[in-house]
């Protein structure tokens, strides 16, 4: 996996984008989107929380196509929890297990749980790179 300093947003529609989420729904069904890049993504793309909220309700905390080039990326429990760190690890192996699927050449990915979560990226790098290969681009501001 390659890490890089940037924007994540200048890499729509040439990258999967991936956006780190949480298994939280508001009261009418819609995924909650805090902060950092969840809450970017749901301000560019308006029907992203309804979107999420869906398969969430249906299949669980887990890592979702949603289309368009952008995949979800579980790495809280809840909208108040601590990222996870086995929540994270979890997620790493499932992107990569979709990625092989779907053949994607390029997914760019946040450094998970390391923004607003608090996370170490010392401790969160390990879990990554096991699953993560050359396709794989972590993004930091």
């Amino acid at each position: 996996m390659l890490e890089i300093v940037g924007d994540i947003w200048a890499y729509a529609g040439t990258a999967v984008l991936v956006i780190t989420t949480n298994g939280s729904l508001t009261r009418d069904g819609r995924a909650v989107m805090g902060r950092g890049v969840a809450q970017q993504a749901a301000d560019r793309y308006p029907r992203l929380a309804e979107i999420i909220g869906g398969m969430l309700a249906e299949q669980g905390n887990h890592v979702f196509d949603l289309g368009g080039g952008i995949v979800s990326f579980p790495v809280e429990e809840t909208a108040w929890s601590l990222p996870d760190l086995k929540l994270i690890s979890r997620s790493a192996r499932e992107l990569r297990h979709l990625a092989d699927h779907n053949g994607w050449a390029r997914i760019v990915v946040p450094r998970p749980g390391c923004g607003g979560g608090g996370q170490v990226w010392q401790e969160v790098r390990p879990l990554l790179a096991r699953w993560f290969d050359e396709r794989f681009t972590i993004i930091s501001r």
